[in-house]
């Protein structure tokens, strides 16, 4: 039977009185990770002479290992020499000529990518687990991504914080040793939209990608600061429709989020969901092994302070009573300090340990744009020397540390660092590998790496070019 227009009017007037007496859900409470924190960690139950060396980004161009570089091996023979060597896969591994994916629309910073060959030759120097989550894991799209994974599979590199849907990109991965076994969980603060790894919906497939913290930025200001601010904001157009209260603490402006502080600082809050789910892929990683390494990759509050962002120290906190035995950052290509927390390490950035950005060998024409270069008549190579000396043009970009951590007992016994040159003045073919620091170079690597330690209650001792933590 057709419907008439007077049917369908009372069909709509009781489908509006049935929405109207429907009781709208409730918000329920946000998950509190603090409660899934346990009284006492699992301790770490390696054997004795365990030994995680530890570097930070790895974006390499070509394999290393194969070029017979003399003045490279003695930093791989510290990698090779170490029960677990670790360090954060941050190139997209591909053979462009067959791949069958693109560059993304939106990426890190860059299109980084290398040959497969890389994984490889990154077995062959001794590294064991890598971290692959960060801000350029989807700079090839998600086919890059999976395309990368399978290469490190292939090359038996165990690696987290990526997979084909959420609960794979924060899950634990592991490492059988003989001096047991070691469980990796990874996660990124840095990202690109399209990255965040996502969970099933109803019968669609969850989304691939990566293991993310999301995070929220206040601007925290003066009183003064705040009511010029105000001023500006009931003038907005759209505003008049949003009155804030007359005592208003804070508020948005222009995609900004300011609150009333002391001081002006910067604070960062992190999403309850990505904390929640992030420690209890530690807690069920360390159930299941002698030993856990957690990392991050964090670019926050910006790849010029020399200081993280105010989150990741309660991060690394929460982290290790959740079960970390080591917890390790990297992301700003400088290098951070370094704490011990409750007899566990925790390095904030440990920098660059492969930077060979002037060798990567293609440019999108869209970064020479933005930089306001003709593309049509500028070379990639000349593309990143601008954009090297623009971006990176210091010393400190290429100065870093391998970090070589001993446990007795299952405690921390002592921390080598050997400081790296990734040869900032060399020419750009040679740039971005790293060799042992001259001796001058050492220390002044290690006495930058010692003051930016000590707000932390961390004493690092120099004997020669090596500085020392004892545990």
């Amino acid at each position: 039977m057709r419907a008439t227009p007077i049917t369908l009017g009372l069909m709509l007037t009781a489908a509006v009185a049935l929405a109207a007496q429907t009781p709208l859900p409730k918000p329920g409470p946000l998950p509190n990770p603090a409660a899934q924190i346990p009284a006492e960690p699992i301790p770490a139950t390696v054997s004795d002479g365990f030994t995680v060396t530890a570097v930070g980004d790895l974006i390499m161009a070509h394999p290393q290992m194969e070029a017979g570089d003399a003045a490279f091996f003695p930093v791989a023979k510290l990698i090779q020499g170490a029960s677990v060597g670790f360090g954060n896969m941050e190139n997209t591994l591909i053979d462009r000529r067959y791949f069958q994916g693109w560059p993304a629309a939106e990426n890190g910073g860059g299109d980084e990518n290398g040959p497969p060959s890389i994984a490889p030759d990154l077995k062959k120097m001794g590294f064991a687990m890598l971290g692959h989550a960060n801000n350029h894991d989807t700079d090839w799209g998600l086919t890059g991504m999976e395309a990368t994974d399978k290469v490190l599979d292939a090359a038996g590199l165990v690696h987290a914080g990526t997979g084909r849907n959420l609960a794979a990109a924060r899950a634990p991965r592991y490492l059988e040793t003989r001096w047991g076994r070691i469980a990796l969980v990874a996660a990124t603060s840095s990202f690109e939209a399209m990255e965040p790894a996502g969970a099933p919906l109803g019968e669609a497939l969850g989304r691939p990608g990566v293991s993310t913290l999301r995070t929220t930025l206040y601007h925290l200001v003066t009183q003064t600061q705040l009511d010029a601010l105000r001023q500006i904001y009931d003038t907005q157009p759209e505003h008049p429709a949003h009155p804030l209260p007359a005592n208003s603490k804070g508020f948005t402006l222009f995609g900004v989020h300011y609150r009333l502080g002391l001081t002006p600082a910067l604070h960062y809050t992190m999403n309850p969901y990505d904390l929640s789910g992030i420690l209890k892929g530690v807690r069920e990683g360390k159930e299941d092994a002698n030993f856990a390494i957690f990392y991050i990759h964090s670019h926050q509050p910006g790849n010029w302070s020399p200081v993280p962002a105010d989150f990741l120290q309660p991060l690394a906190h929460d982290v290790i009573d959740a079960g970390a035995d080591e917890f390790v950052a990297s992301g700003p290509h400088r290098l951070r300090g370094i704490e011990i927390y409750k007899g566990k390490p925790i390095f904030y950035s440990l920098g660059n340990f492969f930077f060979e950005l002037d060798d990567l060998e293609l440019t999108a024409p869209a970064w020479m744009q933005r930089e306001h270069l003709n593309a049509a008549t500028t070379t990639d190579g000349e593309y990143e020397a601008y954009h090297t000396a623009h971006n990176f043009g210091a010393n400190y970009w290429y100065q870093s540390v391998v970090a070589v951590t001993g446990f007795e007992h299952g405690k921390l016994s002592e921390i080598r660092l050997y400081p790296v040159d990734l040869g900032y003045h060399r020419i750009p073919q040679d740039r971005g590998v790293p060799q042992l620091a001259p001796p001058a170079e050492a220390r002044a690597i290690l006495e930058r790496l010692q003051k930016l330690s000590q707000p932390y209650g961390t004493h690092i001792e120099i004997q020669g070019s090596v500085g020392i933590i004892h545990g």
